[in-house]
């Protein structure tokens, strides 16, 4: 059986990798981090809020959820409203 050859890595790119890795590990951290908050704040029988906006292209404020929004509330296990 024939493995496919991977090519060489640059070891300028070393260092790189290692910055994507710890963004990613420090990114899962403070999801983590987010949804025992909120849970924890649930459990105390308050309840929890976050409020989105940015500004749109002619100034006018829009509560529209992205995609990244969307993808930040599942990982916390908040149902958006809209």
């Amino acid at each position: 059986m024939v493995e496919p050859s991977m090519p060489p890595r640059e070891p300028s790119a070393d260092p790189l990798m290692k910055k994507l890795l710890r963004a990613i590990e420090v990114s899962l951290s403070a999801t983590d981090a987010a949804r025992d908050a909120v849970q924890e704040i649930l459990r105390r029988g308050a309840d929890t809020g976050i409020f989105f906006s940015r500004i749109r292209s002619r100034g006018n404020p829009s509560a529209e959820l992205t995609s990244q929004d969307r993808e930040f509330l599942r990982a916390v296990s908040i149902k958006p409203d809209r």
